[in-house]
């Protein structure tokens, strides 16, 4: 064996290739082919999009692990471990179990050089397949015409909200996006679209291939109903269902999207009302408008483009208090940045500035260029760290007010590798 340890492993793939991120399915396919597993012989999910994509494989998952089915699921980034991006029946899999799939895709891939990404991906395959599952739900990374996960052909596709991110892999518009992220989309399969106004690339994908597309407002609805909710496709209706135990006021928006998405494999993998009620009412994912209770309330949002800002700003709208909003944030350089900000300044009261130990953030100054070109006169700190911003905030805030972290994984997961899990403690109450 190369390595004995999964770090070992990890650090080594992260050189192997010449760059971090290398578009294309030639690789990776040559490689699944040496390892003799082709397709999946279950039905297999793959979940595409700019936004809400997390919280639609979490809701898929929780959904038909209820119903008693094994499930295998595979996300990307992870917070803090990264055995969190493979998950066998909702729970991540073990060290021994990644490096004996990364020994058996190092021993098949000759001299195929494979990204970081690439190998996570083959591993995340070779550990499904042997594991007898009843249905695998793929989180696409990047795009999806050309990203690692495409290898697989989905049984259904889901194309989540589309909005401008990775611009310079994807295009600069959303119509080239839809493109880009409508590649999952297979010829004679259902596709399902949880975006109200989708780009039109995705339904001309879907006219080129034949393949249906579902989209949500016009093929199937939700309707609130008080503290229940309503789902129909047609004369299929699923009546009382309960809030998702995901935080947002978008959740439903996703709930809707992934119920169409059951409801489309209801032959292969039947699913009664009373397993989506307890799904939905139990499904778990951390960063997404994630909420530390404490004197003051710790909101963790891993948003990081124009549209999940915007989505946080709502979520925050939604939920008044009378006290100050403080932002602790970090961000990637090459993320829309300004506009990012443009949409939080209506709702953030003071601002704290930092960075993360990752080659692409932004430094505290850079965001503090562009906080003042787009929001003059805003209060804000630099700080040159996640945990030093909280520190310093815990000795300002004051009851009712609340701090929102936000702007990237790296940036949610500074706060969960803390001491931070018993949420924040005020001024007022220190004595």
């Amino acid at each position: 064996m190369r390595f004995h340890s999964l770090d070992e492993w990890l650090s080594w793939q992260e050189s192997l290739h010449p760059s971090e991120i290398d578009l294309g399915l030639d690789r990776i396919r040559a490689v699944l082919q040496g390892l003799g597993h082709g397709q999946l012989s279950c039905p297999v999910i793959s979940v595409a999009g700019t936004n809400g994509k997390g919280s639609s494989v979490a809701m898929l998952e929780a959904i038909y692990l209820a119903a008693g089915y094994r499930v295998g699921s595979y996300t990307s980034p992870h917070l803090l471990h990264y055995n969190e991006r493979v998950r066998l029946n909702g729970e991540p899999v073990a060290d021994q179990l990644l490096c004996a799939a990364f020994e058996h895709i190092d021993q098949s891939r000759g001299e195929t050089s494979l990204t970081y990404f690439e190998f996570g991906t083959l591993a995340a395959i070779e550990i499904f397949a042997q594991a007898n599952l009843d249905v695998v739900i793929m989180e696409v990374g990047l795009g999806g015409r050309l990203d690692a996960t495409n290898v697989l052909d989905a049984d259904v596709a889901l194309i989540t909200p589309i909005d401008l991110d990775h611009a310079d892999w994807l295009g600069n518009d959303r119509e080239a996006i839809g493109r880009e992220k409508a590649g999952i989309m297979r010829a004679g399969r259902p596709a399902v679209s949880g975006d109200i106004n989708p780009p039109a690339s995705l339904q001309q994908v879907a006219d080129e291939l034949g393949t249906q597309l579902y989209q949500s407002g016009r093929d199937f609805s939700f309707l609130d109903q008080s503290s229940q909710w309503r789902w129909q496709c047609g004369g299929r209706v699923r009546d009382a269902l309960p809030e998702p135990a995901l935080r947002g006021v978008f959740q439903k928006a996703n709930a809707a999207a992934v119920l169409m998405v059951t409801e489309l494999l209801v032959e292969r993998l039947p699913l009664s009302q009373s397993y989506i009620r307890e799904g939905l009412a139990n499904v778990t994912v951390p960063g997404r408008f994630q909420v530390l209770p404490g004197d003051v309330p710790l909101i963790l949002d891993v948003a990081h483009n124009p549209q999940a800002a915007r989505a946080l700003a709502t979520n925050l709208s939604a939920w008044p208090m009378p006290g100050k909003v403080y932002a602790v944030t970090a961000m990637m350089a090459d993320k829309e940045i300004a506009e990012i900000m443009a949409v939080m300044a209506g709702v953030v009261d003071h601002w704290s500035l930092t960075s993360v130990d990752f080659p692409r953030a932004a430094t505290a100054e850079q965001l503090a260029t562009i906080l003042a070109e787009v929001a003059p006169g805003v209060e804000y700190a630099l700080c040159t760290s996640v945990d030093e911003a909280l520190t310093v905030l815990e000795a300002q805030i004051q009851p009712n007010d609340r701090v929102v972290v936000f702007g990237s994984f790296y940036t949610v997961a500074a706060v969960l590798q803390g001491d931070y899990n018993a949420g924040l403690s005020s001024s007022h109450n220190k004595g």
